[in-house]
């Protein structure tokens, strides 16, 4: 039985931009559905591992069960809805022919530049469309829910030595941002 690759998907990319570069270089570097379909799922688990630890995110939560989020980045759609227990889960299939709730669409269509934006700690520019209360939830949810993975690695490790790597974790970050700063400034001519 012959079997094929999960990254067959990359050398077929590679194939693609050779012969097209540029013109098709979105489309050569899409991944295909079932690893979009696999990192929403993760990014679903990780979402409600962070909600998890704050209660009051959740209790808000589950004054919006059922309703239905969609957020949109270049062609890239993440749709999920909020359940009873103030989590999240995808939307199912037949969720997805009726319209969300709340549409956000990402303006900035550059992942540096969204990157850039994000490590600088500004939020990203977002159209907003829907339900305005909705989207003060979701918004207050940015605003005040923060994922500590101190705390996480804490329970793996230790406190002293998540401590340690945590205050490591933070002197790269703030490398991180100089250095973006750095970049993103232009030079003056000399």
């Amino acid at each position: 039985m012959v079997t094929q690759s999960p990254f067959s998907w990359l050398s077929d990319a590679a194939d693609k931009l050779r012969a097209n570069f540029p013109a098709d270089l979105p489309k050569a570097l899409m991944p295909p559905p079932w690893v979009t379909q696999e990192l929403q799922h993760r990014l679903v688990l990780f979402l409600n591992h962070v909600l998890m630890q704050e209660p009051a995110a959740r209790e808000r939560l589950q004054r919006q069960r059922g309703r239905c989020v969609q957020l949109h980045w270049r062609d890239q759609v993440f749709e999920c809805q909020f359940t009873p227990a103030g989590l999240l889960d995808l939307a199912p299939a037949e969720q997805r022919v009726k319209a969300p709730d709340l549409v956000l669409r990402l303006s900035e269509s550059s992942p540096f530049a969204l990157a850039r934006s994000v490590l600088q700690g500004n939020k990203p520019a977002i159209r907003i469309e829907g339900d305005v209360q909705l989207a003060a939830e979701v918004n207050w949810l940015i605003d005040h829910v923060r994922w500590d993975p101190e705390e996480d690695l804490a329970r793996l490790i230790g406190d002293a030595p998540a401590h340690t790597l945590a205050q490591m974790g933070h002197r790269v970050v703030h490398a991180l941002r100089d250095f973006v700063q750095q970049k993103a400034t232009p030079k003056a001519p000399s």
